[in-house]
């Protein structure tokens, strides 16, 4: 892909994949939203979950595999059910979660945060989703770590300021990733595993390429493959492209298509479409997904971020980061197809890929015991590197 070297590793591993970009088939749809004011939660307590990764809109095009095919394999020889270690972990006693909001550029931003002691990992939500998306694991990692847990900008209970009203582009994945390294200065204090789902993948490795000394490592679960990134388009795709996108941004048919995905019955939809095991997709879930989306300016962030088909792509990234990598993919994801995924294991710095069974696009909710001891067991490799 637009020419980038990829160097094979030796690394197989026993697990999956979990991916990024939400692909959307317009008979379903996403969310609803309400302000909620910092507090402090018992987490297990919590029962409402996230909504998965980036969505994305087929414009009727294919896309070809230009990755070189892996010259390894991966297993996938891991029960799907918790371990004894897991077991113990959720009749530990309840780990307290608390959420507070951080001022950034004027603007606030919400997160929650959990945990004493031990290495600082700041997890990171994909497309249409916020740091719920993460309650399964916040209290389990925080037994052990210190985890942030932050709402990107323009989403989940963070602001939303209006993009028509900025200069510049503003929802970018260079935003984010700033916004991401100052959380890391001003509120973490200290170094931080990144561990990111669907496009918050693209985010982490962003951050990491902008100002390397925040980050010691990251956990890529499904990134994005940014399938509608205008380098992947044929040429003579483009100009419908960029006109289908100004149809979205700058007339009624964009807000009529919001309101029509943002209600309960087509959040529902989505998300059982990117979740293989459909039980998980409860009531709360579908709840904690359509809250946030509901909120004032939300309808301006899913327009202007859907119609963003420029910006890095994880393969042009990938090569510049200098820290440790793991790549692990949910091998159901209907949207961000393991095969593709699997050329991400080529690079230098990933240190293995691995294939996470019967999972589909969200991991680290649909499957956190297979996430959080993959997550503790890469932080633990890497969390006594001499700092830099």
């Amino acid at each position: 892909m637009a020419g980038v070297a990829m160097t094979s590793t030796s690394g197989t591993s026993t697990l999956a994949s979990s991916t990024l970009d939400f692909p959307v088939s317009f008979s379903s749809s996403p969310k609803q939203t309400k302000k909620i004011l910092p507090t402090s939660i018992s987490f297990p307590s919590r029962t409402h979950q996230n909504f998965p990764s980036q969505f994305l809109i087929s414009l009727g095009t294919s896309h070809h595999n230009k990755f070189p095919k892996p010259n390894f394999s991966v297993f996938s020889s891991l029960k799907q059910g918790p371990s004894v270690d897991d077991a113990a972990k959720t009749n530990a006693p309840q780990i307290e979660v608390k959420t507070s909001m951080w001022q950034w550029r004027g603007y606030s931003i919400y997160y929650q945060y959990s945990g004493n002691a031990g290495p600082a990992l700041v997890l990171i939500h994909g497309f249409g989703a916020n740091s719920d998306h993460w309650r399964k694991n916040i209290p389990v990692l925080a037994q052990s770590h210190r985890v942030f847990s932050i709402d990107l900008i323009g989403y989940g209970y963070s602001d939303k300021p209006n993009p028509r009203e900025l200069v510049d582009p503003f929802y970018t994945f260079e935003t984010w990733a700033s916004q991401l390294n100052d959380f890391c200065n001003d509120v973490v204090r200290d170094k931080a595993f990144f561990i990111c789902n669907s496009i918050g993948g693209v985010v982490g490795l962003q951050a990491a390429v902008m100002e390397p000394q925040f980050c010691k490592g990251i956990v890529l679960l499904n990134i994005s493959l940014r399938m509608l990134h205008i380098k992947k388009q044929p040429w003579y795709g483009r100009p419908f492209i960029r006109s289908f996108q100004n149809l979205l941004r700058n007339t009624e048919i964009g807000k009529f298509f919001f309101k029509a995905v943002a209600t309960p019955k087509s959040v529902r939809s989505i998300l059982c479409q990117c979740y293989h095991d459909t039980s998980q997709v409860t009531d709360e879930l579908v709840e904690a997904i359509l809250r946030p989306g509901l909120e004032p300016g939300a309808v301006d962030v899913f327009l202007e971020f859907i119609c963003y088909s420029g910006g890095p792509l994880p393969e042009e990234l990938l090569p510049q980061v200098k820290c440790p990598v793991l790549v692990a993919w949910g091998d159901k994801d209907p949207w961000e197809p393991l095969e593709l995924g699997r050329a991400y294991g080529k690079f230098k710095t990933v240190e293995d890929f691995i294939v996470l069974p019967n999972v589909g696009h969200c991991p680290q909710d649909e499957a956190p015991h297979l996430v959080n001891p993959l997550v503790e067991s890469f932080v633990s490799r890497h969390a006594a590197s001499v700092e830099e």
